[in-house]
Parts: structure tokens; sequence; C-alpha cells
């Protein structure tokens, strides 16, 4: 291994060359001298040493490495790194900065699209954002500087645009549905402005696309729509007419008018660059989606040594001299040296407060000891047995108490359990600590005076309980609390067996707090190990910054020294903050031959150094360094030595070193007066590392990890290094792995845990034959690393910081140190950034979280977030999938300041982190994406037909009952002209009311009679013919509010031969939005003439309106309130049956506005089919909850009643806003057996009468009466409505089964009625049955496949049949290319066939014959002759196990969604509302969700229910719910206020509506995020 060429260090620089480089970078950092006289009076310095290479730029100079052995002894000067003032420099060496520099250089050019944010939203940040100084011990520094000739201004200079800048190259979009077409794109993105489409055709000529390949628009469900939509969307959505073609269009004709749209073009166009392989065929069974396993890389690195061997370290003395056991050593010193100083304690003002002296030790911990015993009782028995365990809670500020606490509970037998004194109920992690008590037994736990006043308390007084934590009786152990024991006492300790000496907790990576026990003997080990390794002697001073409550803070500074009758000065944490110099000040004073040190403490150091000039280190003999194993350490180490060198500091004093909570102290280097030999570096490729390998990096110099050894193996220890996963086999000597210790000094055991202890501390390594190499257990420390040359041991992270992102490993404090090392704008706040995984879609994904400097601005924001992506993406080879910044002081705090990790990451899959940016990159991270499914072309229709026989299923059709057999067909020709009907009705029944009208207080505001409603039509057909001069054939626009008057100008029209056009009137608030719609109508159906009310023939002549549109060009207005009471001549008789009777016109849910014609034929056939379906009677009275304008609820209002002689309760669903309870009151009122609404009713209803069904009950509410209840609606059944609705009212008498769906469409308004049990049928028991559910395979289902499955299996969806054929009516489901009959086991397009379907579509661009087939389609095999109308809804039909009336099998329909909406993403079927469920479940906040496509980018609206500030946790969110169950990729997220997602009267998203709202920036959204 050691002859692999290696990087080695420059030769070194004389000290005073290094003392002028420091303070020359100090003067930069504090401004006194200018970036550009710096970097001339660094070169003049550097000149002699430094030779120019030729062509290399001189700023990446500064680490001029040449190839060397691979480990290389640094008892030169270690490499110069830069002392500065910047703490985040520790996380740093050159080596790293450089690379960074580099990896930016490359990605000058690239533009990437910026969040778009509402103001309110820029001005988020936290309310302690101005708060003193934090406590991290992740980095800490306010002034983080810019390093000289590193990044340069030209490249990240800010842009006054809030338009993106940096851009970052990233795979190809994994959403696209042409996965092979991407390529990469080398340029900015194209400007918008000029045509895009010539945009996209440069984009495409650039990068090698074929442009056949250009994105298909995948938000039309079928290929040959795609030419006829566009001139009604835009018409109907509110771009003025004129403009319909000069929009912007991009090559798919999707118009780019905005700069959402450009900002989506950018996101485009940094997806061009696929960095995975090119998809093998697609060969598995349809719907088996299969997630790609990656494979591993052929030519990736392979460890290519020799099996290492078990690596010994030198034999541990037990010396005869030394005490045989720590509390032999305590009594020793407490009574031979009684006034030996044992441990001084500071104020945060750097004053000794207390010196405990061995003899106080003594005396106190035996008289804490024996109150402990003797005083403690409950129920007069001892409250306390030897080997219990008792909980130590003292402040970091607090050492003296600590010791006295700790020893006293050694010398009474029991086990200390040291944990943070829990400031608040809620502190990160403090209910895990409490579990750990829990588990331990504890229910005493000891502590100060001043600690217990400071704890929250109950009302009682009462220390609080905190959550998670057992009860626990604190007690306080200030001298006045304690007893004095009797002269004669003393304890009968027992401390050098197996029994636990103390527990010491630990956080795992996932946040969870275990405790590691430590024998006696393995305590009294470690002292000794120690000993030896440092060469403590007696008296000497040590100064310990470290937490003394743990790891090596309590080893040394608690534990070894007693052995050894050292004094200790313990430095809080709270005096480093106010001053970092204060170790090194009390190193001097005290003249200390050892400091216990963090990097981080020696980089504070470097803060405070200037002016120190009589700071003497001359003292020093070690200078350990607890946390010499984290990558950064390197950096902190050189600097502090480059500065402090002149100072008495000598080189060798450096000793780091590795320790962990299962095996102690690990290997720590020593001087060489210790017989330590030199130190060493080792420079290693990443990529090597990534894949755990030692390799010397010789492509990408720029892309490596330089570390530090750290030392030699613990006297009287083993060490060896296993593999990471699976059995524990030996490393090879170039290959990275976990490193184990068998030795008498390490933890015992994971209390209470057996398994997992183990795991852990019962390892034992075998050879690659499977030969244990001893007969000893070895103990995992959770360090990964190698042993390199001279046996020194190198650390290159922590098992806890692993990350697998597919087949390789990443460190997060590596790629911490590299986000560090972008911060030229002194971005990130005291260098807090936490790395963790996160589990999606079955691989680990990298986060990182960073807090923002207040004064950070947005523009500052993404362009370190762009620095930051490429440079882990360049260095790492790894991508980051959510990059998040939150204000500064938010994230939740270790104890001894440190980010804790487990608990950002609980936040962050919680969505309670708030950040204040996030930018998420799904498209370069997820490569495991299923692949996308290939249609093969070279099935045909015959080939289907053969499977569907071959696979023995039926052909999917179905029909209701025959009409012929039901009724006397002699009625049905006198009932052929609704005109007639009336009148008959009028002359036979002229009293029998037909329609109650009510409002919103519940009253009858008007009524008709057969020969009211009669008479009011002659008056209008007279009026039409007298003042509007109208013909026969003429259309009329009917614009009325809800009511008898509509029903009335309806039938007028008849009278006269007119043909009726239902329009909903204008919104009197809303003007702008609903008028042109209104006037559209108007034009698009070539009405000759306007009905109306005064109010609303008003309205439409107004100031007003005539902003909105042009009030000069409508045609004739007749307001009907006012016309006289006259006869028509003679009433109109139609020449045939099949003359147009009305138009229907609504706009589809996609946004398209149509009216389909119905002839008297289809007229009188919908009206006979419903009569008989639902068995309507004049003696029958129904509740109508609907808008009157189209579809079904136009013909049940004005139609149905008048045929059938039924009365109709009307109630417009515009009254519920003022009155929910209203259509429930009146179906109870009127005893309603039947009773129709819409989904948007019913929603209002369950929301706004959920908490008053008590209320309505004591009205007299009672909804027994009902017999169905049907839900009008043209979509999938909503089955988590229907059952809520029925569950909440089934308090008011409601049936369990009274609510089921119907289902109608614009060629055929009703298709699916489910009526129950009603009538004479109904006693006879020959119902029709109950609407059934049944449950499908979501991922077969986007192949058009029909899997059923068990309730509650994994990816099933729940579908809801959606009622019974109507008679007369003929379905079945067709393949919606090839136009065969399909299979009931596919999903198809619903065709249908029946007496009353649409004749057609009536439009004003003459476009009909691209309908044609909507309305006269034939099969294209089987039965070729029927004419069958396309209702463009996919469906599926299923034989149930139930009997129909005829005693027939019943064959229930199944509407899956429309064919328009679907989305068509990687060669597969979605259907919008899957999607939008699985979102709207990811958070609480989120209250409804829309999706679309544009231009293969799946787009995601949600609404958010919350504060502005919690917007951005749902990004991440909802990117991660589409991934794990759709498996695609979202590309933007857009936050928006509730009530933005457009909803149409039956209660359907207007998705397209809000698409093109999107696209023209007129959401107002609260952000909007374009994941990359």
């Amino acid at each position: 291994m050691a002859d692999r060429g290696c990087p080695l260090e420059a030769a070194p620089l004389p000290a005073e060359v290094l003392e002028s480089l420091a303070e020359l970078e100090l003067e930069l950092s504090e401004g006194d001298i200018t970036q550009k006289g710096y970097e001339k009076k660094r070169a003049k310095l550097l000149a002699r040493y430094i030779p120019l290479i030729q062509g290399v730029d001189p700023c990446l100079q500064t680490e001029n490495r040449i190839p060397g052995p691979l480990m290389t002894a640094a008892t030169s000067k270690p490499q110069k790194s830069r002392a500065t003032n910047s703490r985040d420099e520790r996380f740093r060496s050159d080596v790293h900065t450089e690379a960074v520099q580099a990896a930016l250089a490359k990605y000058k050019e690239r533009k990437m699209p910026m969040p778009s944010k509402r103001r309110s939203v820029l001005v988020h940040s936290s309310v302690e954002t101005y708060t003193p100084p934090d406590t991290s011990s992740a980095s800490e520094d306010e002034g983080s500087l810019r390093r000289p000739g590193r990044l340069t201004s030209a490249l990240l200079q800010s842009h006054s645009s809030i338009e993106p800048w940096l851009d970052r190259v990233i795979q190809g979009s994994s959403t696209s549905s042409s996965a092979s077409s991407t390529s990469s794109h080398p340029g900015g993105r194209p400007a918008a402005a000029p045509s895009t489409t010539t945009a996209l055709a440069g984009l495409t000529a650039h990068a090698h696309i074929d442009l056949h390949s250009a994105p298909p628009d995948v938000t039309t469900g079928l290929a040959e729509h795609s030419h006829y939509e566009r001139p009604q969307v835009a018409s109907v959505r509110g771009i003025p007419r004129g403009h319909g073609r000069n929009v912007l269009e991009t090559a798919d004709g999707v118009p780019v008018n905005s700069r959402v749209s450009s900002k989506i073009q950018q996101l485009l166009n940094t997806l061009k660059r696929p960095k995975r392989p090119p998809l093998k065929e697609f060969f598995v069974d349809d719907f088996e989606e299969l997630l790609e396993v990656q494979q591993p890389d052929p030519n990736q690195p392979k460890p290519e040594g020799d099996q290492m061997a078990v690596l010994k370290g030198e034999p541990l003395s037990v010396g005869t001299s030394g005490p045989p056991s720590l509390l032999a050593a305590l009594q020793l010193w407490g009574t031979t040296q009684s006034k030996a100083p044992c441990l001084t304690a500071l104020d945060t003002a750097g004053k000794a407060t207390c010196t405990l002296t061995y003899g106080k030790l003594w005396s106190r911990s035996l008289k804490l000891a024996y109150t402990l015993l003797n005083k403690l009782t409950s129920k007069n028995e001892p409250l306390l047995k030897p080997g219990d365990r008792v909980a130590l809670v003292f402040p970091n500020s607090d050492p003296v108490m600590f010791m006295v606490a700790f020893y006293g509970c050694l010398l009474a037998e029991l086990v200390p359990v040291p944990i943070e004194v829990p400031l608040t109920r809620k502190d990160a992690g403090s209910q895990q600590v409490g579990f750990l008590l829990g588990s331990c037994g504890v229910t005493l736990a000891l502590t100060t005076d001043a600690c217990q006043k400071g704890l929250p308390k109950a009302p009682t007084g009462e220390v609080a309980t905190f959550k998670g934590w057992p009860p626990l009786a604190w007690l306080v152990i200030d001298g006045k609390h304690l007893t004095k024991p009797p002269k004669d006492w003393y304890p009968l300790a027992q401390d050098t067996g197996s029994g636990t000496a103390y527990i010491e907790y630990k956080t795992s990576k996932e946040g969870s707090t275990v405790g590691v026990t430590v024998s006696h003997s393995s305590l009294l080990a470690q002292c000794r190990a120690l000993t030896q390794a440092c060469g403590y002697m007696e008296a000497e001073t040590l100064t310990n910054v470290l937490d003394f409550k743990r790891d090596a803070g309590l080893w040394h500074g608690v534990l070894t020294s007693v052995m050894n009758r050292m004094h200790v000065v313990s430095i809080p944490y709270a005096l480093m903050k106010v001053n970092p110099l204060s170790w090194i000040q009390k190193v001097c004073s005290y003249k200390a031959r050892a400091a216990l040190v963090k990097s981080r403490d020696m980089h504070w150091s470097l803060l405070a150094q200037r002016g120190q000039r009589d700071v003497c280190l001359s003292s020093l003999r070690m200078l350990i360094v607890a946390d010499g194993a984290n990558p950064w350490s390197i950096s902190s180490c050189d600097a502090f030595l480059n500065v402090f060198q002149s100072r008495g500091l000598r080189p060798e004093v450096i000793c780091p070193c590795a320790s962990s909570p299962e095996a102690l102290t690990v290997a720590i280097r020593r001087p060489p007066d210790l017989g330590g030999p030199p130190p060493r570096k080792a420079v290693l490729s990443m990529n090597g590392l990534s894949y755990g390998v030692i390799r010397v990096d010789t492509e990408e110099k720029l892309s490596v990890l330089t570390v530090q050894d750290v030392g030699q193996v613990m006297p009287g220890a083993s060490v060896c290094v296993v593999k990471v996963d699976g059995a524990p086999y030996l490393c090879k000597t170039d290959e990275i792995g976990e490193i184990c210790v068998n030795s008498i000094a390490t933890g015992t055991a994971y209390y209470g845990l057996l398994g997992i202890t183990k795991n852990v501390f019962e390892t034992v390594p075998v050879t690659a034959d499977g030969v244990p190499v001893s007969d000893r257990p070895f103990t995992r420390t959770g360090l990964l690393g190698f042993i390199g040359p001279d046996n020194l041991v190198f650390v290159v992270g922590k098992l806890d910081g692993l990350m697998v992102v597919g087949v390789r490993r990443h460190n997060a404090d590596d790629i911490v140190a590299t986000a560090l090392a972008v911060e030229p704008m002194k971005f990130v706040y005291r260098g807090r950034i936490a790395v963790f995984s996160v589990t999606v879609l079955h691989d680990d994904r990298i986060v990182l979280v960073a807090e923002q400097r207040p004064d950070a601005s947005e523009e500052d924001s993404f362009q370190w977030m762009s620095c930051v992506l490429q440079a882990i993406d360049s260095i790492h080879q790894v991508g980051v999938y959510c990059l998040a910044l939150v204000p500064a002081n938010t994230l939740p705090k270790a104890p001894l300041g440190g980010i804790h990790i487990s608990e950002t990451k609980q936040r962050f899959l919680e969505g309670m982190l708030h950040p204040c940016n996030v930018l998420m990159c799904p498209h370069t991270c997820v490569t495991n994406l299923p692949k996308p499914r290939q249609k093969q072309p070279e099935v045909g229709p015959a080939s289907m037909i053969v499977g569907n026989l071959v696979a023995g299923k039926r052909i999917a059709q179905a029909s209701g009952r025959e009409l012929a057999h039901l009724e006397d067909s002699d009625q049905a020709r006198k009932f052929l002209f609704l005109a007639d009907v009336l009148q008959w009705r009028a002359h036979t029944t002229p009293d029998h009311p037909l329609f109650l009208l009510l409002n919103a207080k519940g009253t009858v505001t008007s009524t008709a009679t057969c020969i009211q409603l009669h008479k009011r039509a002659e008056r209008v057909a007279a009026a039409l013919m007298e003042k509007g001069r109208l013909d026969a054939g003429d259309h009329v626009a009917l614009v009325y509010p809800p009511g008898v008057d509509l029903i009335a100008a309806f039938y007028g029209c008849l009278y006269c031969g007119c043909v009726p056009v239902t329009v909903r009137p204008p919104h009197p608030q809303n003007l702008g939005t609903t008028l042109p719609t209104v006037k559209m109508i108007v034009e698009v159906s070539k009405s000759a003439c306007v009905l109306s009310t005064q109010a609303i023939t008003r309205l439409l002549r107004s100031k007003e309106a005539a902003a909105a549109v042009d009030v000069r060009t409508w045609p004739t207005i007749l307001d009907t309130d006012d016309i006289p009471k006259k006869k028509v001549a003679s009433i109109f008789r139609p020449p045939s049956p099949d003359v147009l009777a009305y138009l229907d016109f609504s706009v589809s849910t996609t946004g398209i506005l149509a009216g389909v014609k119905m002839s008297h034929a289809a007229t009188s056939a919908l009206c006979r089919s419903i009569k008989l379906q639902c068995e309507l009677y004049p003696s029958r009275q129904i509740a109508i909850c609907l808008d009157p304008y189209c579809g079904l609820g136009f013909a049940l209002w004005c139609l149905c009643s008048v045929y059938s002689g039924h009365q109709s309760v009307l109630v417009p669903p515009l009254e519920l806003e003022s009155n929910v309870s209203l259509w429930l009151s009146a179906v109870s009122q009127y005893k309603a057996r039947v009773t129709f609404c819409s989904y948007s009713v019913m929603e209002m209803c369950t929301k706004g009468l959920g908490a008053q069904t008590g209320a309505l009950r004591m009205k007299g509410v009672n909804l027994s009466c009902v017999r169905t209840c049907m839900v009008v609606a043209e979509e999938r059944p909503r089955i988590s409505l229907t059952q809520s609705f029925s569950k909440l009212f089934k308090d008011l008498g409601l049936p369990a089964r009274a609510v089921s769906t119907t289902f109608g469409c614009r060629v055929n308004v009703a298709i699916c009625l489910q009526p129950n049990r009603l009538g004479k049928l109904a006693e006879q028991g020959t119902t029709g049955p109950d609407p059934t559910t049944v449950y499908v395979d979501m991922r077969a289902l986007r192949h058009d496949r029909v899997r059923l499955v068990e309730r509650g299996s994994p990816h099933s969806l729940p579908l809801m049949e959606s009622g019974k054929i109507l008679p007369g009516v003929k379905v079945i489901i067709a393949h919606t290319e090839t136009k065969g009959p399909l299979g009931d086991s596919h999903l198809g397009e619903i065709w249908v066939s029946s007496p009353h379907n649409a004749t057609g579509y009536y439009t004003v661009y003459g476009e009909e014959t691209l309908h044609a087939d909507h309305f006269s389609a034939r099969l294209s095999f089987g039965d070729t002759q029927t004419i069958w109308a396309r209702t463009g809804y996919l469906g599926f039909l299923r034989r149930t196990e139930l009997t129909d009336a005829s005693g027939e099998r019943h064959d229930a329909l199944y509407v899956v969604g429309s064919l328009d909406e679907t989305l068509e993403l990687r060669g597969m079927r979605y259907h919008p509302i899957d999607i939008e469920t699985s979102v709207i479940r990811a958070h609480r906040s989120i209250a409804e969700c829309a999706v679309f496509t544009w231009t293969n980018l799946l787009v995601v609206v949600v609404e958010l229910d919350g504060l502005e500030q919690d917007a951005l946790d749902l990004v991440a969110l909802v990117t991660n719910v589409v991934l794990e169950e759709h498996y695609l990729v979202v590309g933007v997220v857009v936050i928006v206020d509730p009530g933005v997602i457009p909803i149409n009267s039956r209660g359907e998203k207007q998705r397209m509506h809000l698409r093109d709202g999107f696209l023209a920036d007129q959401l107002d959204p609260i952000y909007v995020a374009y994941n990359m």
C-alpha cells in the first residue's frame, strides 16, 4: 500500500514567514487590508518559496503538492493552513477549498431557476435571530472570511434580477416520458422572449437531441385532441380570444407568456444531461414496476492489498507503585495529600471560583455515600441498595459537585448515570434520555441547589416531570443537605471486579439513547492505559475544556487525574464563548503540562490571539485533541501550530486521539519522548473512499480527503479492521472498515439491550477463510478507518455519519466540510450545518440543512445553495436530495451547543423544520426509478381480441333493462315532445304542483302548478315572437338565477320553436372572470336573444360589465319580469322528433367549453329512462340541490318533473353558503324519499355540519325518510366523502346504504343512476343491488390493467361502482387507440349507446369533424355496426355476484377518471386524483391539492392551511410522498393560499384553469419551488 504514490506537502516555510502570513490573513479577515493588497503582499512573501508552475492559476498553487509516498512524515512543519478568525476554517484543508473552487469554476455559466417567494415570506426570520452568539459544536464563528484567491467574485457576483443565475447541469428528467431524448446542454437558459420554439430548436441542435423525440404535451390524453382544444381553452379561461395564436408557444403548443414559464423552461434545460446508463428494453410484466437496482460499476476500485493482521499495542504495565484501584487512590491522596489541589473550577470571567483539594473530595464523597446509603428511606426501607442506578444532573459549569457526586456514588456502590440538565420540557432528545433512565430503573437524581432551582417546576413546586421521564426523587448534594458519617464508618465498595461502575449515555444516528455500561475493571484498565500512553505523573496540571460528564473529559479529567493525583483546571463552555483564549491563558498561568481540547477550541483561540504577545505554551508536553478523528481536525491543528509555534508550542505536542462510547479510548498519538513514531498524513481519493478503498487520486487531484493519524493503539489492546456490512471479515490493508478493539479497558454492554450488545461488544472477527482471529471478543468502535505505516491508526469517518447512496458510501462530516468551504459571502451562521440521510424510494438521500446569517439576502441564499450543490457533486460525485436553509439559531441544539442531528432529521420528516429557503434535487439523486414503460407498436386489434379470448376474459360490455318490455310504447309516443306533455298536464291536472323553490331561510319563495307553468311559458313565447321578432329555430340564451323563471322561460322557448341555451348568470362581485364566460357562451351558441330578469339585465349593461366585455355587442336582451299577459296564437310543434330541442353548454374540468345538441327524441328518451330507473310518479316528491344549467342537474330541474309529473323541491346550492343545513332540513320537512346533490354540496354539509348533528336533531331534522341520495357527478366516485357523509348523518336517521353515485358526461348526461329499494319493487324485494366497492392495484391501473386485490394491500385503491346502468343504455369498454373492445381486466374508454345520447357538439369553430367520432364511433372489430358515443372517461366493467331485478348477474361500471385529465408520464397513465390524495395525506397543513403537467414536468399546487412561515416544510414532504407512492419526480411545487384552486359548480377541480393561471403568473403563490 505504501508504494502507491501520493501527494506530499510542500517544503516547510520559515517560522517568521508563517507568522507574517498569519498576521496578513488576520488583517484581511478584519478588513484592515483589501483583497488586492493582501494578494500582493502574500505573493511577495511566498515568491522565494513557490516556483511558479507554467499555466497554473497561482491561487491553486498554495498547496503545491508533489507525488510521493502515501503517508508523509510530518516532522517538518505541517501543511500550511491559514490562521484566521473564520470559525468554519477548521472544517477545511487547503486541498478541499481548492477542490471546491475548481468545482465551481466548471459551472460558471449555468443558469438555474430561482424559487418565487411572496414578499411576506421573504422577511421571515426566527424570533431569536439576533440572540447572542450561540453554542454550536459544529462550527461557530461570526466572522467567516473570504479566502484569498479562492472563489472569484466574478463567479459569484450577485445579479440584481430575481431571475436565477448559477446553473447546475443535472441528469435527465426522470419524469420524462421520453427518457432517451435528454442530453447535455452546454449553454445558459434560452431567452423566453424570441419565439421559444426557435430557442428549443436551437437547444435541441446543440444537444444532439433527435427532434422527433421532443417531449409530448402530456396534459391531454388523446393525441388527436391537441389541435382543437387550444382556441377554446384560450377563450374560456379568460385569455382574450383575439390573442389565441400570438402568445409564444413552445414546440408542443404550450403558451409561454410569463416569467413562470420561462423558469420552467430553464428548469427543463437543467435536466438535460442523463447521468444514468441508457435503459434496457422494457421486459417485465406490464404492471410489475421494478425499481432499478443499482449495479456495481465494473470499473470501481477494489481492494488489492493482503489481508490485514491484528495489531497489538504495547503491554499494559501494571505498576506495583500505583494504587490498586481508583477508590484506593482517592482514599490514599485524600488522607495523605489532603491539601493537594484536585480540581479548579472557573466562572465566566475566568476567575477560579473553587479549588477542590483531594482531602475535600474524599470527605465530601464519603459524606454523600453515607447519606445515600443511610439517610434515604422509603416506607422504612432504604431507598437504594448496592448496584442501583442514580442520575447525575449537573450543569457544565459545576465540575466540583459533579466529581463529588460521581465518587460518592462509587463509594456507595451505586451506579452513576450522568445526563444533561433538562432546561425545558421539550429539550431535543430529552424524551430519549427519559427512556434510558426508565430502562435503567433510575428513581433518584442528584443535583445542586442552584441547578434544582433552575429546573422547570410543576404547580406544586416540585420539579416537573419531563416528557417520557420516570418519576424521580431529586436530592440536592450541597454540604448542608448531607449528613456527616460516624468516625468509624467506611463504605465496603468493591471497585476492581466486573460489576458496573458507571453508565455513559450515547445517542445513536436514529436519535435513540442507549447506556454504555463500564465495569470497575474496565475503568481501572482505562485509567492505567491512559496514564501509560500519556505519561501522566503525580501533581501534573491538566486544563480540560471538554464536557467532564462523559467521553474523554470524564476519562482524563475526572478518573485518570485522581489516579495520578493530578490537578485539573476545568474551563466551562460558557467561559469559552466569552473568551475563546481562556484555556491558553490558563495553560500559561498554571504552567499546565497537558491540555484536553477539541478542534473547535483550538480554532476559537485563533479568533482572539492577536495582540496576546505574552502567551507562552512551552510548558505543554501534550495537547490532546479529543476529536482528532474528524476530517476537519487536521486543518485546525495545522492552523493552530502555525500561529502558536512562535509562542513556544512544539509541533510534537499536538496529540490527536480517537475514542468511542463503546470502546473508550481507541488510539492516541504520543510524543516522541513517550516512544511515539513521527506523525503521518494521508491524502486519499474521495472516489476510492466512497467504495471503501484507500487510493491516491491520480486524475482528479482535487477530489481528495487529507487525514492525520490518531496515533498508536492503546497499551494492552488489540485492534483490527473488519468489513462494515455482513459478517466481521478482516479487511485488506488498503480497505476501509470498522475499527474493532479487544481490551479489558472497553465498555461491556448496552444496558438492558442484550441483542445489540452481542453484535457490538462481542464481535469475533474472522479471516477470509472464516477462522476467528482471537478467542476473545472484540468491541466495535463505530469508527471507520484503516491501519497505516508504523502501525498508526487512521480514522476517516464514523458509522453514524455514514450514508450509503446506491452502492457508494459518503460521510456526513466530509460533506459538511465541502459545504463550509463554499462561503465567500460569509453565508452560514456560525458554520452550523447538519447533514443526514433520509430513505426515499429504498435508498438513502442526502439532506443538508444550514442556518443562514440574519443579513443574508434571497440572492445570497440561492447563490450559496447552487455552489454547494456543484461542489458536492464535483468532489463527492453524489447528488444532494434536499438543501434547506433555516433562520439563525433555530436548529435543535445538542447539550454543548452543536446541532442535534437526529432531532433535526425528525423535524424535517415531520414537516416541522420551518426552513426559509429550500432546494430539492430529486432529478439528480433518484436514479432507481422503475424503467419507463415502452409501448409495443406492433400490438394490433386482432392480437388484442385473441389475447382477450386466450386469457378467458369476457368482453367488457353491459346494458340496462330493455325499454321495449317496460312500458306501453303508445305513452312514449304521446310524450315525444315536452311542450305537448306540459299542455296535456295543464289540461288534465291543472292544479297539480310541480315545483317548490326554497330560499336560504327554508321558506317557499315561488311555486308552479301545471297550469301556472303553462301560462307563464305562453307569455314568454309571445314576448319572444313580438318583442324579439324571433323565428322558429333561433337560439335564445336564458341567463337566470336558479328558479321557476328559468323553467318557464325554457318552456316558453319550446312553445315558439326557439332553441333554449341555459347560462349561469355572472357573479356581481366577480364580473371580471364570470362575465366573459357568459358572453362567450352567448356568442358561441349564436344566440339571437338573451332572456333574463330585471336585475341581471341591468348588470349585463352596467359600467362594471363594460370593463370586462364589449357590452355593445350583446344581442337583444329581454327582461321577462314585466311582460304582458298574452297568449300565443298557436304553440309550435316540431316537424320531427330529431329536431333540436335545446343546447347544453358547460365547461369541462380540462377547461374546454362545449355545447351539445339535444333533440326532442333524446330529451324525451332521457326523461323516460330516469322515470323508469327512479320510479317517478305524480305522487312522488323529490328534493334537488343542484345547479340547473347543464347536464343531469338541468334535466332533473327543468325536464323530469314535467315529464313524470312528480313534485320537485328546488334548493339552489348557492343558498347553502348562508344556511348549510337548508338542504337536509328540506329533505326532512318534505319527507323526500329521493334526493339529488353534488359533491360540493355534500362536502359543505360534511364540513359545515360536522359538529351540529345534535342541534339538528333537536330541531327535528330526521333523514330516515330517505331511500336514496344520489350524487350527480362526471368523475370517479369520491368514496371517502360519501362514507364520511353517511357516517356523520347516521345519527339523523340516514340509512347506511342510502348514498349512491351517478355518472353522466357530455355525450350522455345520464348513463348510470343507483336507485335504492323504492316503491313497488322494494315491496316485492326485487330491487337493484347495492353499489359495490372493489380494490384495484394502482400500479396495474397505470398500465391500463385492472387487477383486483384485497382491501388494505399495498398500492390498493378503492373504487365504488358509479350506479346502475339506465334502461335502454348499452355500455362497452374500448381501447383508447385501437378502438377495439376490451376484456374486463382492462382499463379503457367507456363508450355508450342509447336513445338519449346527444346528437353532436355545437361549436362556433365549425370543428365538428374532429368530434365526429365522439358521437358516431364504431368498434374496429367485433360488433362494427352499432353506433357508439365516446364518453372521454376511462373505466372498466366487472360482473358481480349480485343479481338484479330480472335475476341476471349484475354488471357494475367503475369510472376511474377523465381521459383528458390523465397525465402521461414515464410511458404510464396517471390519474391526478391519485397523486392528489397522496399529497393531501403528506401534512396536516395541506388543505387541498391539484396536479397538472407542463412539458413533462409534474407541477403540484398545494393550498396551505397554516402559517406562511411553514410553507416550505411542504416542499420536501410533497416530493417524498409522490416519489414513494407513484415513482414520479415532482418538477415544481407551488404553495398557495386556501381557495386558489378553482372548482366548478359540481365541485370538480379545474386543473387546466389552474395551469393557465400558474403559467400566466396569476396565482400569487406563497412559494414556488423548482425541483432540480
